[in-house]
């Protein structure tokens, strides 16, 4: 993945469902159009519910998926809102 600007990072470590799908969509509605949000995720139910929550938005396009060396999720997602 080429190098991208990250403008706000969320860490939901922890932050059980659907508290983190919640979460995510609340800090990406308060962005602008093109911003770039990075999400970091626990491993199990947060990773399987919040990419489709994303995904059922129009707004919001999910840039990449990649698991961290100590087992949570990092997802990088852009506002494409017009």
């Amino acid at each position: 993945m080429n190098k991208m600007e990250i403008n706000e990072t969320l860490d939901l470590k922890g932050v059980p469902c659907p508290q983190n799908s919640a979460r995510t969509l609340i800090k990406l509605a308060g962005m602008d159009k093109g911003e770039i949000l990075q999400v970091i995720l626990d491993d199990g139910e947060p990773i399987e519910n919040v990419p489709p929550s994303i995904e059922d938005e129009d707004e919001y396009k999910i840039v990449s998926t990649e698991q961290n060396s100590d087992g949570s999720w990092r997802l990088v997602i852009r506002v494409e809102r017009s």
